[in-house]
């Protein structure tokens, strides 16, 4: 199974099994993890809910040949009806606690998802990266907000507009993970830190959740659906395949020919 779902001591563990190919997201892999934690939402046994990868690697993103099959607009298909689209949902839309360790790369969307977590954890070989406008695209899934709220607009600015990648003591820094810990230490303290979560009372941390997330739950909203428009279109633009054929003839883009 690429995507290992367990469920022990009220705490619901997802955990990307895919190292051979890098933990690359499929389609199949995004409804897994949405149905997880959507199931989770109505499960009372449940009542954390913890994210990790491997020690090498958490995430290099998208699978490119699964992503490219699969984001191609459809005719009746609405994009909100797309695996990733309701994992995103889901995730951000948790009413339980999410504990994310990352260790290794987390590429793309694997550094995103971490913005919709609750209690972020970084090993110290973690790596971020978020190279959408490399890859002739926008950022996704809210962001461009989230990610300027809690490094600043300067700091955002300089991750999202180069998509260069930043380790993990500089993601310290940017308030986007909580601790950086050695790597053998990191699952194990993000498990103690999820069993926490799970001894306290539910409803108290629902409760505290919710209202942590009240004054900016509309404001996320309304920058996913903006973000996923423009980034639906700039999928079928031509800088977009430029980068994307570059990658699979493993070559240097050229966008000096598009305006």
């Amino acid at each position: 199974m690429d995507i290992l779902t367990t469920k022990a001591d009220g705490i619901l563990t997802i955990e990307f099994n895919r190292a051979e190919r890098k933990n690359a997201i499929t389609a199949t892999m995004y409804q897994t993890m949405a149905d997880a934690i959507n199931e989770a939402e109505t499960d009372s046994a449940i009542r954390a809910i913890l994210i990790t990868g491997k020690p090498e690697i958490f995430t290099a993103g998208n699978d490119l040949p699964d992503f490219l099959m699969n984001s191609r607009p459809v005719e009746g298909v609405p994009m909100e009806a797309r695996p990733v689209f309701q994992f995103m949902r889901a995730l951000s839309g948790s009413t339980k606690p999410v504990v994310a360790a990352v260790s290794g790369a987390a590429v793309g969307i694997g550094t995103t998802m971490l913005m919709h977590c609750d209690l972020v954890y970084a090993a110290d070989n973690a790596k971020f990266s978020m190279p959408f406008a490399q890859l002739g695209l926008c950022p996704e899934f809210a962001s461009s907000l989230l990610f300027q709220k809690v490094a600043g607009y300067a700091r955002a600015a300089e991750k999202l507009l180069l998509g260069e990648a930043f380790l993990a003591q500089e993601a310290l820094g940017l308030g986007l993970v909580s601790k950086v810990l050695p790597s053998a230490e990191l699952l194990p303290f993000a498990q103690g830190q999820a069993a926490k979560l799970a001894a306290l009372p539910a409803a108290s941390v629902r409760a505290t959740k919710a209202l942590m997330k009240r004054s900016r739950t509309p404001a996320i909203n309304d920058a996913m659906d903006a973000e996923n428009k423009l980034f639906s279109a700039m999928l079928l633009a031509p800088e977009a395949k430029e980068a994307m054929t570059a990658f699979m003839e493993k070559r240097k883009p050229d966008f000096s020919k598009f305006a």
